[in-house]
This record gives C-alpha cells, sequence and structure tokens, in this order.
C-alpha cells in the first residue's frame, strides 16, 4: 500500500508539473443521479473516480447532477463542459474517453423466495422489473421477454426495491449497488420511524447475471478528453481506480456479496 500511495504521489507530481495554465479551470460535469455512483450532492464512486482523475492533471469539477437520461439531453444543449455515464459509442458531440468505470447487471431477488436465478431463463413465468430502457440495454432481454409473467420498465429505481419488498414482482434486473443502495435508504427511512406497507429488512440476493457495462465520459474539448484519459491511466496504473470501487462495494457485501465486478 505504501508502495502504491507513493507511485500515485509522484505520477501526480509529474502531470501536474507539465499542466498548462489553462488547466486550473473548473469543469462542469452533468451526471445522472444514480447513488451510490452520482448521489445528488456530487458525491458517489463515479464522482470520485472522475474528480481524481481531472485534479491529477490540475482541473477542478463541479458535478451538476439531474435524472438520469436528462443528463445526456442537458449536455446537447451545451449546459456543461462534459458529461458522466456514457455507453461507448452513444452518439453525442464532442470526443469520448477511455472507459473509466464499469456498471454490474443482474437479478435481485428476496431471499425467501428461494429463487436462484443463474440466467434469464430462470424468470420465465415470474415478474419482472427492470430500469428505464433496460428491455433494450440488457443483453437477450428483449428476446426473452415475452415469456415472463410481466415485465415493465421503472425509472425511478426506488420504485424497484418497493415493489420487491412488497412481493408485487419477483425479480429486480440492474445494477447491483444501485440496488442494495435505495433498499439502505428504505431501511432508513423505517428505522427513523417512516410507516412503509412492507418489510425493508427483508434480506436478499444479487446475482451478476449480465456481463459489466463500461461507461466512458464525453467531453466537449478534446485536450481535456486526453488531460483526462492520461491522468485516468496514472489511476488505473498505481491501484487507485481498484481501491475506489472496492471501497464503494463494501457497505453492500450484504446484498453483492462478492459478486460485483469481482470486488
Amino acid at each position: 500500500m505504501r508502495k502504491r500511495c507513493a507511485a500515485l504521489a509522484l505520477w501526480t507530481f509529474a502531470v501536474l508539473a507539465t499542466a498548462s495554465p489553462a488547466s486550473a479551470d473548473q469543469l462542469v460535469v452533468v451526471a445522472p443521479e444514480l447513488p451510490p455512483m452520482f448521489h445528488a450532492d456530487g458525491t458517489g464512486r463515479d464522482a470520485l473516480i472522475i474528480r481524481e482523475a481531472l485534479a491529477a492533471c490540475g482541473h477542478g469539477v463541479r458535478f451538476r447532477v439531474v435524472p438520469m437520461g436528462r443528463h445526456w439531453s442537458d449536455y446537447g444543449t451545451g449546459a456543461a463542459d462534459a458529461v458522466a455515464v456514457v455507453p461507448p459509442g452513444m452518439r453525442l458531440p464532442g470526443w469520448a474517453s477511455d472507459v473509466y468505470a464499469r456498471y454490474q447487471n443482474g437479478a435481485s431477488v428476496l431471499t425467501s423466495s428461494g429463487l436462484a436465478i443463474n440466467s434469464l431463463a430462470d424468470l420465465v413465468g415470474k415478474r419482472v422489473v427492470t430500469f428505464a430502457g433496460g428491455t433494450e440495454i440488457l443483453p437477450g432481454l428483449r428476446e426473452i421477454a415475452d415469456r415472463f409473467a410481466d415485465l415493465r420498465e421503472r425509472a425511478d429505481q426506488m420504485v424497484h426495491s418497493n415493489l420487491l419488498f412488497a412481493g408485487r414482482v419477483d425479480a429486480v434486473l440492474g445494477d447491483g449497488l444501485i440496488f442494495a443502495e435505495y433498499n439502505r435508504q428504505l431501511r432508513e427511512r423505517a428505522g427513523s420511524g417512516q410507516h412503509l406497507p412492507f418489510d425493508p429488512n427483508q434480506a436478499v440476493l444479487f446475482t451478476a447475471i449480465f456481463p459489466p457495462s463500461p461507461y466512458t465520459v464525453v467531453f466537449r474539448n478534446e485536450r481535456l478528453r486526453d488531460d483526462f484519459n492520461r491522468c485516468l491511466g496514472i489511476l488505473s496504473t498505481t491501484g487507485r481506480i481498484d481501491d475506489i470501487a472496492r471501497a464503494a462495494v463494501e457497505p453492500y457485501r450484504d446484498t453483492v456479496g462478492n459478486r460485483y465486478l469481482g470486488y
């Protein structure tokens, strides 16, 4: 660990030493509210990776967090210098970075259901909810959807947890950490005395049945994209990105175990 920290410090010093004067500017990056990746206050796993990569190249950053999906349209209007959580190949004006983070989509069920979900085929005849656009994004889902008892898409992923705990769906298809964070918020509400029409303390089980989904940052300025890529590489080489990713998983270990990207 000491060697890793020393390496990061040396690399950061080297990059800052060669940064141009303009690199001191504070960049505005628009991002979707997807806790724990991006919280409303601009913190979270993705926020930390992007912030540290830009800082290593001498750039400050201010995150503008908006609802999922709106971040792409807001960026398109010229409201920000960059936009985060962009799938590779998505057509947006500007220059896409290297992959900075991956999400792990999978199936989450109540442990008490006894369901063992190792593939989409195990959900045939079941009631399923996923995120907006999930039917097109998750591999194989569109092809098997008509074999489910019910498949609905809901943009508000807090609704996913509500539906599962209330027994109105059998499984949630989506990112394991996002699902676990909304569960945590529901447990916090119940613990503070708020009445909920279900028990949010029911044990849940997440299984990663989809390949990881990579995401990039799209910059309006090519030089800034190049800066980001260079310093992102530094964080990767020193192991800092792995450290951030592992720390993000730890609070949700009871839900995802070691099934979230191997962390």
